[in-house]
């Protein structure tokens, strides 16, 4: 069994981030990713408020936070961790479908997942004209007829990419104001995109792909149904926290896991860090964080030894 003094669970800015610091800290440390390394960092079409670029995609950022992780930290990708578990004082034995492992500390940075709407039609056509991520799937689907479900950065982020790539965009959402950034808003008020307000979908329609949505109206109780191509879901997200509840993690209410100022959870030698701890989901957010748990992992395995 490989013995670490840290491992990562995730490879996110946070986990990616916490590798940096773990690492320059003379820490032994693993990165355990389930899929590329970057996680939902990778579907970011396009950021202005990350510190230092005027506009970076959340690619391009990962790719030079993972070249600069890999110099302090070993990553492991397509390598899903399935349980945790404490064998003794700071000393975590962590097992993934492929390797066991022995760690003295664990930061959590697993994220999140869509979330569904559970909408008629919704798990039918996921893949055949439903889906989650634009800058993913957007591709697709250029010159194409495509709605965006969401009022927030992610759906407004998704709808304005998927218009400069050429596809015919409308967003819909269920309240009568956008929760997005007013910058975001200010720049979706400058194209040429149809708003459906206070609209939800009642069923996504179609044979082998989608081929309409019918939208509710939640003011007149009217039902229209609309021709399209693809439907882009953005409405939020839930926190991926299988394994923290497993090993006893605390979580609030919604089940992001809680943490103090630095990154401790109610277990001892585990840490977390990211968009799983709630509050602001925020890049530069989730690598102040991550970087708060790698130090407090250092300083508390330094007390002990």
């Amino acid at each position: 069994m490989d013995e670490y003094d840290v491992i990562i669970i995730g490879s996110g800015p946070a986990g990616l981030t916490a590798g940096i610091y773990a690492g320059r800290q003379g820490l032994k440390t693993l990165i355990l990713e389930k899929q590329l390394a970057g996680g939902a960092g990778l579907m970011v079409p396009n950021m202005e408020n990350y510190p230092g670029f005027e506009l970076v995609s959340g690619k391009v950022l990962i790719d030079y936070t993972k070249k600069q992780a890999l110099k302090y930290a070993k990553i492991n990708e397509m390598e899903e961790v399935k349980k945790l578990e404490i064998i003794g004082d700071h000393e975590i034995k962590v097992s993934s479908q492929k390797a066991e492992y022995k760690a003295k500390s664990v930061i959590l940075c697993t994220g999140t997942t869509h979330r569904k709407l559970n909408a008629p039609g919704e798990k039918e056509f996921l893949g055949r004209g439903v889906f989650y991520c634009a800058v993913c799937d957007g591709p697709l689907f250029m010159g194409k007829r495509i709605l965006v479900v969401g009022g927030g950065n992610t759906a407004i982020q998704g709808a304005l990419y998927l218009d400069t790539i050429g596809s015919y965009t409308a967003v819909a959402h269920r309240r009568d104001e956008l929760r997005a950034e007013k910058y975001l808003q200010e720049k979706l008020k400058e194209k040429d995109i149809a708003m459906f307000w206070d609209s939800v979908i009642d069923e996504i329609k179609g044979d082998m792909f989608v081929k309409s949505v019918v939208l509710l109206n939640k003011k007149t109780n009217e039902k229209n149904e609309y021709p399209i191509d693809g439907i882009f879901i953005a409405v939020g997200d839930i926190p991926s926290n299988g394994i923290a509840k497993d090993i006893g993690l605390e979580t609030d209410k919604n089940g992001y896991i809680i943490t103090d100022k630095s990154q401790k959870t109610n277990i001892q030698g585990i840490y977390s860090a990211g968009d799983i701890t709630g509050g602001v989901n925020q890049w530069v957010v989730a690598c102040g964080e991550g970087a708060v748990a790698a130090l407090s992992a250092y300083d508390d395995l330094m007390r002990i030894s």
